[in-house]
């Protein structure tokens, strides 16, 4: 069952790349104090993620930030090459935050994994929008499809705060 509103973030281990090398974070490091808007994609450098998902989040950075956000993370199953990778090619850097969840631990323990095998992804992300406060899930939109990204757009979420 996916987490719900109300709801504590499950703790897990993500990893980000950094100008320094690969990162550990855990949920505390990356939410805990902080209001974050955290949105899951279900593969880096696939269509809707990289031409439609991201941009919005990118477009919007400095409108979510004046709306009290703290931090802007975006989290997917790939390993942290791949999201360090994606992060450069989307000119993402310094403002959203990357999170590798590699073996989908996080997603997994948070009820958000979807079985792609059919299009030869495996376990991914479901894709989702989340505010989170101080590790406490807010407010979740969860997409029904997805190869796309309406309820959980960046558009979406400001609508929201």
């Amino acid at each position: 069952m996916a987490i719900q509103i109300g709801d504590k973030l499950p703790a897990a281990s993500f990893k980000t790349k950094t100008a320094d090398g690969v990162k550990d974070v855990t949920t505390d490091d990356v939410f805990q104090g902080k209001k974050v808007v955290l949105f899951a994609v279900p593969g880096a450098f696939t269509p809707t993620c990289t031409l439609n998902h991201l941009p919005g989040y990118l477009a919007n950075y400095d409108a979510l930030i004046a709306k009290g956000v703290d931090t802007v993370a975006v989290v997917s199953v790939n390993d942290v090459h791949v999201m360090g990778a994606w992060a450069k090619a989307t000119e993402g850097e310094g403002k959203i935050v990357y999170l590798s969840d590699g073996i989908g631990a996080f997603t997994k323990a948070a009820g958000l994994d979807i079985d792609l095998s059919g299009g030869g992804l495996g376990v991914r992300s479901k894709r989702y929008s989340a505010l989170i406060e101080d590790g406490v899930v807010k407010s979740l939109d969860i997409e029904e499809n997805p190869g796309v990204a309406t309820v959980s757009s960046a558009e979406a979420m400001l609508e929201k705060l």
